[in-house]
């Protein structure tokens, strides 16, 4: 490894709890960092975190976490020699690996190019056709309009998904049924692309009926080795957001693991792929995959992979950034089974409305083989302008169904007051028949939606209005009592900081 290449200070340009997560990797290996935040990340824990921090703008992430030129000039004005760049915002941008590394920055990812052939999706679909990796039927380019759009949707058939073309995590994603949605559809997937990305562009696909999305983890270095790190089952999605993800998938036999993991590796070596990187499959009844996209970064659900291999995935992203050789497959050793839950700052029983506020407790889970990956803490105040998750909850346990009762009675023990979660959503989806028998696809939320989410329970409603006034009579009473003591005929007698100062020096007289 040459000396010029080592790493000595990593800028993360991302916030939440993947900052938090780079951070801890990095604190691990000596290396000092840099956060960056925007106007509602202030006192944000990954701020509190890092070794520095930069401001880049306001709250909305156009202006702030998703500016390249801002990014590029915190990097520089702390004298950070590498960034990583997370997942989502500008990690999929190759515009921001460019920008570093024309100031001799190293980008934590793969090389532009890369990106360019596999970060665009319609681009990776032909660059896959040409490596002869099956692919979903789908727009060859993204498409300049509805008119375009509708004409291409006629020739393939409904039902189909509209997606991004510049990103993934299910934004600007949209499943179309009929020709009349499709104009709603298309401008509300713009919008959300635009907002997320960056980027509006989108293309088209062919929906396949109930099928199973199932990825592979992939590792490349610059010396030409690569590795399938094995899969990952990411079926359980709501409006094509992944909810709860586990390895090893119920449907994956070890040789259609090895099946997949090859053409993982081949396609990531077909571009001359370095680092982390994620293969997507859609895997139908027959248990024929097909190529869907490649994300080019890190995986929100990676330590699901790590739970299963003991692998850090973050230390190999950086040891890879460095230059260094990665292990070989022969090397890679998954045991036992993990399942990892995301949490969301959201109402299920109002729509999944957004529930942004002041985190007022915060107790997360313990115990053996759980990990709460997290970027909040009590008196936070979670904003409204970004993604909702919050946290990942993870178990590990030598079999499926341990693991399945690791993480409910995880969840269980997780406590948010001030926010709405989704906490028992997820326990539902845990405890679910379908799910247990690992009998499952990506229509597994909307089919069984209404045993997922549980209406409020008007009785507990009522309960929690009774203990609030409660509490308040109790608060007042207990007042009034200590002015008494002092001969004050109440709360309303002198000012408030009189009154504070005589109470403050009761309390020190009765201790």
């Amino acid at each position: 490894m040459s000396s010029k290449r080592r790493i000595r200070k990593v800028l993360v340009a991302n916030r939440g709890e993947i900052a938090v997560r780079v951070l801890r990797t990095c604190r691990e290996m000596g290396l000092a960092t840099v956060a960056v935040y925007s106007e509602a990340d202030r006192g944000a824990l990954h701020v509190r975190k890092a070794d520095e921090a930069v401001y880049l703008g306001p709250s909305p992430a156009r202006e702030s976490y998703l500016v390249v030129d801002r990014i590029v000039a915190a990097a520089r004005k702390t004298g950070a020699d590498a960034v990583h760049p997370g997942y989502g915002f500008l990690s999929e941008r190759a515009e921001l690996a460019r920008a570093l590394e024309a100031e001799g920055i190293t980008f934590v990812g793969p090389r532009p190019d890369s990106m360019d052939a596999m970060g665009e999706k319609t681009t990776a679909r032909r660059n896959m056709q040409a490596a002869g990796v099956p692919t979903v039927p789908g727009s060859p380019a993204a498409i300049a309009g509805e008119d375009e759009a509708r004409a291409f949707c006629q020739v393939i058939g409904y039902p189909v998904m509209i997606k991004a073309a510049a990103g993934g995590g299910g934004k600007g994603m949209r499943r179309c049924d009929r020709a009349e949605d499709l104009p709603a559809l298309w401008q509300s997937a713009r919008r959300e692309a635009a907002s997320a990305f960056g980027d509006d562009r989108l293309y088209v696909e062919k929906f396949l009926d109930r099928p199973r999305h199932v990825e592979i983890q992939v590792f490349c270095d610059e010396h030409g080795n690569g590795v399938s790190l094995g899969e990952r089952e990411c079926s359980v999605q709501r409006r094509q957001q992944k909810v709860i993800e586990e390895s090893p998938s119920c449907v994956v036999d070890e040789a259609m693991r090895e099946a997949m993991g090859a053409v993982a590796v081949r396609a990531a070596r077909a571009v001359g792929y370095v680092g982390a990187g994620t293969v997507e499959f859609l895997v139908d009844a027959s248990r024929s995959f097909y190529f869907l996209e490649m994300n080019t970064r890190l995986q929100v659900e990676h330590p699901v992979t790590e739970m299963i291999t003991g692998l850090d995935l973050v230390r190999m992203q950086l040891e890879v950034a460095q230059g260094e050789r990665i292990l070989a497959q022969d090397q890679v050793v998954r045991r036992g089974h993990a399942i990892e839950a995301r949490v969301y700052a959201e109402d299920p029983a109002r729509k999944f409305m957004p529930s942004p506020g002041k985190i007022t407790y915060l107790r997360v889970p313990g115990g053996p083989g759980i990990r709460d990956d997290s970027g909040v803490y009590t008196g936070w105040v979670v904003p409204p302008y970004y993604d909702p998750m919050i946290s990942k909850v993870v178990a590990w346990a030598p079999t499926r169904d341990q693991a399945i009762a690791r993480l409910i009675r995880a969840l269980e023990e997780y406590t948010v007051h001030g926010i709405t979660t989704n906490i028992p959503y997820l326990a539902a989806a845990l405890d679910h028949p379908a799910f247990r028998a690992g009998d499952y696809d990506t229509g597994f939320c909307a089919r069984y939606e209404q045993d997922l989410v549980r209406p409020p329970d008007p009785r507990l409603e009522q309960v929690a209005l009774i203990a609030a006034a409660v509490a308040a009579f109790k608060r007042d009473h207990d007042e009034a009592a200590a002015f008494a003591v002092r001969g004050d005929v109440g709360p309303a007698r002198g000012s408030a900081w009189a009154r504070l100062g005589r109470a403050s020096a009761l309390k020190g007289r009765l201790r």
